[in-house]
């Protein structure tokens, strides 16, 4: 398995996961590291032939499973759909996508018309995160924005 969460060790042998797009439950029996990726044995699996069919698959925790952040931090399913205002109230689209780059992430907002607008996720940028609302209120600096 790639991983991709930053909190691999809650993947710990007896805890169950929910593999694919149809979450089917399965417990995990067993886990090591190999290099960057992670070798999963699964109750009801003996063999790597039999394991084979839940590759290429998304593996998933529940939400409530889900370690608390910090303060000001956030998971990207809670971003992705929010509205995107700027300070003036105005709508620029909804977050669409989340890049992750080396320095910083980067909101992908989708208009309703035009081109993505591409915001750094920087303080300076990025001045209010509700989720519950489903509202970011943002600054844009000079020439973001498309013309």
């Amino acid at each position: 398995m790639d991983v991709v969460t930053d909190f691999p060790e809650r993947l710990k042998p007896g805890i169950t996961l929910y593999v694919g797009a149809q979450h089917r439950e399965l417990r995990l029996r067993s886990r090591r590291w190999q290099h960057k990726s992670l070798l999963l044995g699964f109750d009801g699996y003996s063999t790597p032939e039999a394991v084979g069919e839940l590759r290429n698959q998304w593996v998933y925790v529940r939400s409530d499973d889900r370690p608390p952040l910090e303060d000001g931090e956030y998971y990207h399913h809670q971003l992705l759909g929010i509205q995107v205002i700027d300070e003036g109230g105005q709508l620029l689209g909804i977050l669409s996508e989340i890049l992750e780059t080396g320095a910083n992430d980067v909101y992908v907002i989708s208009p309703e018309q035009g081109p993505d607008i591409l915001l750094p996720a920087i303080d300076s940028v990025i001045l209010e995160i509700d989720p519950g609302q489903g509202e970011m209120r943002v600054h844009v600096l000079e020439g973001l924005l498309p013309d």
